[in-house]
């Protein structure tokens, strides 16, 4: 089922984070339905630094390829602002597309940008942001790509016109609506009260963020259609990490760890190396 037809039901969808080939065959093995391929994630992971701007889209566009080559499961991709003007938004749009996103996520804040949950972001006009959607639709060769508008303005120009331009946003042809940190439950209630039944919604749950969290089933029976946990992965990672790398400094060996751990032959069996090892066997002397 593709990610538009999912959305067109009346059901909640949640996609968990994930930012390389392996944390997507773990969510998809989990039974999620959708991904979402977090920019946030990979500036953590790849770069070990904030979500402040600093991912060019050639490496979301590499992770994309690699994600898909490992599974199917409809992605939905954070782009940004797109990496720049609307000319840029339309390349973008291609070269995700053609790496396999589902779905394409643009932003309304200005260059650099940063986490949506972080202070201090600046918008574009709406207007320029209007532009940039319509360059989003003309570019992608399939309607099945969808392109989820979110606006940012409720930080920097207040509730009410974070619902004017996602209002806008709609009207220029956006197939999913993202408005990004509302500050309480009576302004999550309030965005799908408003925006609900223009396009599908999109709701960001973000732990220690501005907004309060919220399930998905909750989430869900107020209205949103999509619920993302970006960066949970990395969080739960990175205290996992924290924790391995202090236990083998103190004890200079794995083994006051090894029940936390997977061992080398478990890890194998669930990457699929024996799978791959036999895949392989099955091609020797195949021409012979």
């Amino acid at each position: 089922m593709s990610l538009k037809s999912r959305l067109a039901e009346d059901r909640v969808l949640v996609a968990p984070g994930v930012y390389d080939a392996l944390t997507a065959s773990l969510a998809t093995d989990a039974g999620f339905e959708a991904l979402y391929l977090s920019g946030a994630a990979i500036a953590y992971t790849r770069l070990g630094r904030p979500d402040i701007g600093l991912v060019a889209m050639s490496e979301v566009a590499e992770t994309i390829t690699l994600v898909r080559d490992r599974v199917a499961t409809p992605l939905v991709v954070d782009a940004d602002n797109g990496y720049g003007n609307a000319l840029n938004v339309e390349r973008t749009v291609r070269l995700f597309e053609r790496a396999g996103a589902s779905a394409i996520q643009l932003e309304d804040q200005s260059y650099p940008k940063r986490c949506g949950h972080l202070q201090d972001k600046t918008l574009i006009g709406q207007g320029d942001m209007v532009g940039k959607i319509k360059a989003a639709l003309d570019a992608r060769v399939s309607a099945e790509t969808l392109i989820v508008a979110r606006t940012d303005a409720v930080a920097v120009e207040g509730f009410e016109r974070a619902i004017e331009r996602a209002r806008a946003y709609a009207e220029a042809g956006a197939d999913v609506l993202f408005v990004e940190a509302p500050r309480s439950a009576n302004q999550l209630a309030e965005v799908t009260k408003a925006l609900g039944h223009t396009r599908p919604l999109l709701a960001n749950m973000v732990e220690g963020g501005d907004t309060p969290l919220a399930s998905a089933a909750d989430l869900g029976a107020i209205g949103f259609r999509l619920v993302i946990f970006p960066g949970g992965i990395v969080r739960a990672l990175a205290r996992t990490a924290q924790a391995y790398y202090g236990s083998l400094a103190k004890a200079g060996t794995n083994t006051p760890f090894a029940d936390r751990m997977f061992d080398f032959g478990e890890l194998n069996a669930l990457i699929g190396t024996p799978e791959m090892l036999a895949r392989g066997r099955a091609y020797e002397g195949a021409g012979q």
